[in-house]
């Protein structure tokens, strides 16, 4: 499946430091380079997540805290082909987002979805991402809980149903997915729980039938 899950780059307005751990996690915001003439005073930031094919029309799943506010998304794919992206989508409550890239001349593979009535404790869990910016991770682990219910980091509403796993999920795998050893997608990672802003074996996914 891994041609199948995208790199993520956003460019944005500068406006924060770093990465709240109270909100879900994303890679560490670094200052980017200001094309002459594109941006104006004061600097952008960069930031990167992770995100799947959802279809051939070109809509890509991630997390909307990877992409909101952002300027300019570029989404890069297994091949190295890197293309322009725009929001067609938010759902703040669920931290799901939609973006679409031009699919002329693409060769798109979407991810089948999984039921979550199919999810369950011990099952076999893969995340595929780009952690920290190393592109195309692989880590495993199990599905360590089901049916728990985090944070959206929108307002007061809480997220249900979602899938906890100790597969090794870092800043970066904002938005992948993570599979059952089908290569369904079981989740879209979100959130993690660790002191050290690193896996603690304590990862969060929104459920495919969310």
């Amino acid at each position: 499946v891994a041609p199948s899950v995208v790199y993520i780059n956003v460019t944005q307005r500068s406006n924060a430091n770093g990465f709240d751990l109270l909100q879900p996690t994303d890679q560490p915001k670094l200052p980017g380079l200001i094309p002459p003439g594109e941006m104006p005073d004061g600097f952008r930031e960069r930031s990167q997540g992770s995100g799947f094919i959802f279809d051939e029309a070109g809509h890509i799943i991630t997390n909307v805290h990877v992409v909101e506010g952002a300027e300019r998304i570029e989404v890069t794919f297994r091949d190295g082909l890197t293309v322009r992206a725009e929001i067609v989508g938010l759902d703040p409550d669920s931290d799901i987002a939609m973006i679409k890239v031009d699919s002329k001349g693409l060769s798109l593979q979407p991810l089948e979805l999984a039921k979550i009535d199919g999810v369950f404790v011990g099952q076999r869990a893969i995340a595929i991402g780009n952690p920290f910016g190393q592109e195309w991770t692989l880590t495993t682990g199990i599905v360590s809980a089901i049916g728990r219910t985090i944070s959206s980091g929108s307002g007061g509403f809480s997220i249900p149903e979602v899938i906890q796993t100790d597969a090794a999920i870092n800043p970066g795998n904002s938005g992948g997915p993570l599979l059952n050893s089908a290569g369904q997608v079981i989740g879209v990672n979100t959130q993690i729980i660790s002191e050290s802003r690193s896996s603690a074996g304590i990862g969060f996914a929104v459920p495919a039938s969310i």
